[in-house]
């Protein structure tokens, strides 16, 4: 990693988080190439699949505040 670089990371680290991980997001899309088409539809059907498949075993799901606070604590970031 040259210098700039390692300057640039430290800079970036100093971020508040929401903005470390829009940041990031934005910079692995720049490598990722164009979405492939119909991705967005397929994905959609797939979390569709997943919830009717939830669903016909009972499952009611969590709380999205509830999952969170529970994988922030597992990571260590309560």
């Amino acid at each position: 990693m040259s210098d700039a670089a390692r300057k640039l990371l430290e800079d970036v680290l100093a971020l508040p988080e929401d903005e470390r991980l829009e940041l990031a997001s934005e910079i692995i899309a720049s490598v990722d190439g164009p979405p492939d088409a119909g991705w967005e539809a397929a994905w959609l059907g797939e979390l569709d699949r997943r919830v009717d498949a939830a669903k016909s075993r009972g499952e009611s799901g969590a709380d999205w505040t509830d999952v969170r606070s529970r994988i922030l604590k597992r990571l260590g970031r309560t």
